[in-house]
């Protein structure tokens, strides 16, 4: 398939840019690819759609605050930082804006205990920098930095997106964007399911730019994901064994989910506990070897994210879906409304 098969249009207005008032107040689309069959319902209504016996499978990495603004050498000029990830203590791979005006040698500085030097550019058009510091680095970030929101929400960050913008799954800190599918859920929601019978496993996958980045080649075949760490114990890795044995079905929250149990699947059809770096890149057609449902958001048009539940549902049915979805008013992308799919 073709970049240009994934094009769709999108009225500005239905783009989320604060989350619901709520956790779990989302709407939700329910979509059967096996009969074609929608369903608009609340995305507490959910729990009805889980079986006993069933795996949720979630992403619990967490965002932290990886914006952070400063100050060029010499001219003063203000510079933003966007960290991705650490490539070894104290050196880490960057975005920068402007980009233009931010060269190999430049030092920017970053509230009264931080620095950076860019030391090299990187295959992608960042940079690399290192940093020099006065005290605990994470503790640093976490005072000076700003929760990095995507550009399609057109405002600055905000108190309220220190906590709606982080799963109640999250523990390990990594991910520059969140995984959004997982935003929905609520502590009362959590407790039916697992009521029900329904066991919830968590994997690591730390969400980069790599997820978001615009593909810029017609044929899909040359575009390459930028790799993300990811991380399944042996504690997940069995829970999810046991589930697939007896006949349950494993249900990814969210599309960085199904990329890491579709990395880690065995030729036996079984997980296998394991770390490393994920460039795993599905797009149609692909045979889904674990996945049986899964929670997603609404993504954006001609991204990577569509095209993986569009491999899992079939392009013609998401896009169906997804036109039902602008009649109905649902709202679009990170803090948007829900859809499950099975």
């Amino acid at each position: 398939m073709k970049l240009s098969d994934f094009k769709y249009s999108i009225p500005e207005e239905f783009i989320a840019q604060y989350p619901s008032k709520k956790r779990g107040d989302s709407k939700l689309m329910v979509l059967n690819k096996e009969t074609g069959e929608i369903e608009d319902k609340s995305f507490k209504n959910i729990v009805s759609y889980l079986n006993e016996g069933d795996c949720l499978v979630v992403n619990e990495t967490r965002v932290f605050p990886a914006r952070l603004e400063g100050l060029k050498d010499k001219t003063n000029a203000k510079v933003e930082v966007l960290l991705l990830r650490e490539l070894e203590k104290d050196m880490w791979e960057v975005l920068v804006k402007p980009a233009r005006k931010v060269r190999v040698g430049n030092k920017i500085t970053i509230g009264n205990k931080l620095q950076c030097e860019v030391v090299d550019n990187t295959v992608s058009g960042g940079r690399v920098v290192r940093f020099s510091y006065d005290g605990d680095f994470n503790e640093i970030i976490e005072h000076l930095g700003k929760v990095p929101l995507p550009p399609y929400i057109k405002r600055e960050s905000e108190d309220i997106d220190k906590d709606r913008y982080q799963s109640i799954f999250a523990k390990t800190r990594g991910a520059v964007a969140a995984p959004t599918a997982a935003l929905h859920f609520d502590k009362k929601i959590v407790k039916k399911i697992e009521h029900k019978g329904v066991k919830i496993v968590p994997v690591l996958l730390h969400v980069g730019l790599g997820t978001f980045r615009p593909i810029v080649v017609e044929d899909l075949t040359r575009h390459k994901m930028d790799s993300e760490y990811y991380e399944v114990s042996e504690e997940s890795a069995k829970t999810i064994n046991e589930t697939i044995d007896n006949g349950g079905r494993i249900i990814a929250v969210g599309t960085t989910v199904v990329r890491v149990l579709e990395t880690v699947i065995t030729t036996n059809g079984h997980i296998r506990p394991s770390s490393g770096w994920t460039d795993k890149f599905i797009y149609p057609p692909y045979l889904f070897k674990v996945v049986n449902a899964m929670i997603t958001n609404f993504h954006m048009p001609a991204s990577t994210l569509l095209m993986l539940v569009s491999a899992f549902a079939g392009s013609d049915l998401i896009l169906k879906a997804y036109k039902h979805a602008v009649e109905e008013k649902y709202r679009f992308f990170s803090y948007g409304d829900a859809m499950f799919i099975y």
